[in-house]
């Protein structure tokens, strides 16, 4: 069964699981399309572009979250920052559960994040969770907290990895995202 909307069709069944080879470790998340639609469709169009290759962990705060997925080449980020529509949440925000983050209805577009704890108040506020976290949750907690919520997203539009490495240096990094494995139905 598909999905007509704004994207084209999309489907609204299946799973798929990638491998983020990160500075720290490995980490696999398994998304069902079933979950949120439109998020999985979105994550996965990113992942085989390339998108969150050498993209930096910006943004963890322990016990809550640790954020991604501002490119680290500010033309990529230009191209890719369009909006998509939202998903109903269908899944809570668990640990380990990945989630695109969203400042409004409607407002999605490249960020993600991994619940470090169980967030079942983002729930009512719309943060649709697309997978979750099957192998490496001890990598994601490892990830480095030192710089918290320092990093400008604004200047990381603008400059970058070149403003990430010479203001953060020890950030954590996604060196690469591969496909691992797709069920369609």
């Amino acid at each position: 069964m598909q999905h007509k909307d704004e994207l084209g069709d999309i489907p609204k069944e299946g799973t798929f699981t990638v491998k983020f080879e990160t500075s720290v470790g490995d980490i696999v998340i398994e998304v069902n399309r079933a979950w949120a639609p439109r998020g999985a469709h979105r994550f996965k169009e990113l992942i085989d572009a390339g998108y969150y290759n050498d993209c930096r962990f910006f943004r963890v705060v322990p016990n809550f979250v640790v954020q991604f997925g501002m490119s680290g080449n500010p033309i990529t980020g230009r191209d890719w920052d369009r909006i998509f529509r939202d998903d109903p949440v269908a899944q809570s925000n668990r640990r380990g559960y990945v989630t695109f983050a969203t400042s409004g209805p409607d407002s999605r577009t490249t960020q993600l994040f991994i619940n470090l704890n169980n967030n079942a108040n983002l729930d009512s506020m719309g943060f649709a969770p697309i997978g979750k976290v099957i192998e490496g949750l001890h990598v994601v907690d490892s990830i480095n907290p030192e710089y918290g919520e320092q990093p400008n997203q604004q200047l990381i539009k603008e400059s970058g990895n070149e403003y990430l490495k010479r203001e953060f240096p020890r950030l954590d990094y996604i060196k690469r995202v591969t496909l691992l494995s797709e069920t369609k139905p």
